[in-house]
């Protein structure tokens, strides 16, 4: 069997879609391409077991659609699977339409999977020509598991599909295999199979990297606190079920990166890096095989995870990048959110990673439902405080959206905050429910967040702390990056 995995170009005056390997989607005018792991994964786990594997990136390779719809006509797989997400799955409906006009007979089987057909699995099937929908978030585990028996199919004894969480069609009625289950032992997968799915396309254009070529891993599915309840992969990977890989995996892992791919970057995108522990074997490990000498690291981190010596580790063993998810820096917010940290422990945390001499990044967020002016305008001013002060490098400013599947969506339900349910405007152009900070406002703060990384002292220091041409470039490209930010963010 044939198997395409597929992005499928989405055209738009908006910008490039960044759809896998986010929890928020965006538009971005300065494209972004992030290598996305699970699908990866997918793909290899596939291939070592005998599957003809089509890694099928049209957004990455910047094909057009009719240029991406007649490859695949070509390839002629038997089935495709697709990764969608809340803002785009009414497109990603339209183009199965387009994918079955393609041959005048036998056209592939389409599977969906992601964070939306997740929350919404029978959704999809009513209204698009979707064969599969895969719920969870291990459908690398999932699709193999589907595809093992689409295959027996062809066989004189098939087998019975029996892999959970899959929904389909069957004499015109919706059934499901049962809830999906996320028990699958991360340290069965085999590594990812890196020329297969052309990690080259997502290693330079990532405004994360300092140091090219770069790439992504996972050590765990996904954040082991998990509880968040505006982030979309909650609802792939609730916090009770993380699992990681062991430490020494992780390991050969990234030295098959260093040696095999010369990787100069790698960033860990589990939710929230291991901690505890798993976090001491893993940098010991980085320091006693001699990788911290030869590629930087990065990692997701929480606030008040970490003590000062374990910060401190973390720069020994190379890590370089560490992304901080804030959302905001009012307490009232952070309880609303089940964020699980406090307003009072932000400084210090950044302060931390800074004084071990790595490269503090933060995410917020604009818009709730709850928020005034004024509120919006606290987080505003602390983040301008801590760029004043040195404590941050870089931050990521977002427009909050409910998504379909997490507590947030369920509470603006309830509530009677929604504004609209039409999916296409899910995807951060606008504020999509009621708010006393009015859309106009919301895209003003969201910019002026971008714009407090312009403080003269802030750029000074920058400016004083150039020592190479890997520095100046890495410089030059955020400050890029910056204004292009502004621009999605424009009313």
């Amino acid at each position: 069997m044939k198997i395409s995995i597929s992005f499928p170009p989405l055209e738009s005056e908006k910008g490039t879609p960044l759809l896998t390997q986010n929890r928020q989607f965006q538009w971005f005018k300065d494209p972004t391409f992030i290598y996305p792991v699970i699908p990866a994964y997918a793909a290899t786990l596939l291939n070592k077991n005998g599957f003809n594997v089509i890694w099928d990136d049209g957004i990455a390779e910047g094909l057009s659609y009719g240029e991406w719809l007649l490859r695949l006509k070509n390839e002629k797989p038997d089935v495709v699977a697709i990764e969608t997400k809340t803002p785009v799955v009414k497109r990603h409906w339209k183009i199965i339409s387009d994918i079955k006009k393609l041959y005048e007979s036998n056209p592939p089987l389409v599977v969906l999977m992601g964070d939306h057909v997740t929350a919404l699995p029978e959704e999809s099937l009513l209204n698009s020509e979707a064969d599969f929908i895969i719920t969870g978030g291990d459908y690398d585990f999932s699709l193999y598991g589907l595809c093992s028996y689409l295959n027996s199919l062809k066989s004189s004894a098939p087998e019975s599909l029996k892999t959970p969480g899959i929904y389909y069609r069957d004499n015109g009625q919706i059934v499901n295999t049962g809830s999906f289950a996320l028990n699958n032992d991360l340290n069965i997968l085999p590594y990812i199979d890196r020329k297969l799915t052309k990690w080259h396309l997502y290693a330079y254009k990532n405004g994360n990297f300092k140091y090219t070529p770069g790439t992504y891993v996972m050590a765990g599915r996904d954040c082991w606190y998990g509880r968040c309840s505006f982030c979309s992969w909650t609802t792939l990977f609730p916090g009770a079920k993380f699992r990681s890989v062991s430490p020494e995996r992780h390991l050969d892992e990234i030295g098959q990166l260093i040696e095999e791919f010369k990787v100069k970057e790698i960033f860990d995108d589990s939710g929230c890096f291991p901690a505890g522990g798993w976090l001491k074997d893993f940098c010991n490990g980085m320091i006693e095989r001699g990788y911290n000498k030869k590629a930087v690291m990065g990692c997701n981190m929480r606030v008040g995870a970490l003590k000062q010596e374990d910060w401190a580790l973390l720069k020994k063993a190379n890590f370089r990048f560490i992304l901080i998810g804030l959302e905001s820096m009012t307490q009232t917010t952070l309880d609303k959110l089940n964020k699980g940290i406090k307003a009072s422990d932000i400084e210090e945390t950044v302060k931390m990673a800074k004084n071990a001499g790595l490269e503090p990044h933060i995410t917020t967020m604009v818009g709730y439902p709850w928020e005034t002016k004024e509120d919006a305008l606290k987080t505003i001013d602390l983040a301008k405080h801590l760029f004043k002060k040195g404590y941050l490098d870089t931050l990521q400013a977002t427009i909050v959206i409910p998504y379909p599947g997490t507590p947030l969506f369920d509470e603006a339900k309830k509530n009677g905050w929604l504004l609209t349910e039409d999916w296409d405007r899910y995807d951060m152009k606008e504020s999509v429910w009621k708010s006393p900070v009015d859309n106009d406002d919301v895209l003003r703060f969201t910019q002026e967040l971008y714009a407090s990384v312009l403080s003269p002292s802030f750029i000074l220091r920058k400016i004083i702390s150039i020592k190479n041409i890997d520095d100046f470039k890495f410089m030059f490209k955020a400050g890029k990056k910056v204004m292009a930010h502004f621009m999605d963010f424009k009313g």
